[in-house]
């Protein structure tokens, strides 16, 4: 049978998604994603994973430290619960002193283009501040915007909102 690969597979991916979205969901404490129904694996871009990635790569940056905060709406204030991870990006950028990085900030797709974008320069410029606060130098991060043009989740409802209230760090 053709169908039985691929409910085998759903099965599989359901089971992994409801697996540990209550532990990590409780493990970030981000109010606003939690009453979306993110898991915290989603909210942390996969920080605490085991994994093999590349030393100083950005697959290892989003192993070990989480490479993106979320924030709530309209703000560009970096929450208590979202600033764990921007200081264990700070410790791995100290550990990897080459890497140069990109703070992108992104926005949900209400309001304008010209206020997201605007949204997400703040917020790439909050996560920035925040690193440099916690002893990363300043010119090794770039910031940037894509406001509400680069979606990390397609929708248009809370839970799709929450995933792209963001700014991600991306190794360069």
């Amino acid at each position: 049978m053709k169908i039985a690969p691929a409910a085998i597979l759903g099965l599989a991916l359901l089971a992994a998604a409801c697996s540990d979205s209550a532990e990590d969901a409780a493990a970030t404490g981000n109010a606003a994603a939690n009453a979306a129904g993110l898991s915290g694996s989603a909210l942390s871009g996969g920080a605490g994973r085991g994994g093999s990635a590349r030393p100083g790569s950005q697959e290892d940056l989003a192993q070990t430290a989480g490479d993106r905060v979320y924030f709530g709406t309209d703000s560009a204030t970096v929450g208590a619960d979202q600033r764990p991870t921007l200081q264990k990006q700070a410790q791995w950028l100290q550990q990897y002193r080459q890497v140069q990085v990109a703070v992108e900030g992104h926005a949900d797709e209400r309001g304008t283009r010209e206020y997201n974008l605007a949204l997400g320069q703040r917020r790439a410029n909050a996560a920035r501040d925040l690193l440099v606060g916690n002893g990363v130098a300043g010119q090794r991060i770039q910031t940037l915007s894509y406001g509400k043009d680069r979606p990390e989740a397609l929708g248009s409802d809370e839970q799709a909102w929450a995933q792209n209230r963001r700014a991600v760090t991306a190794v360069r």
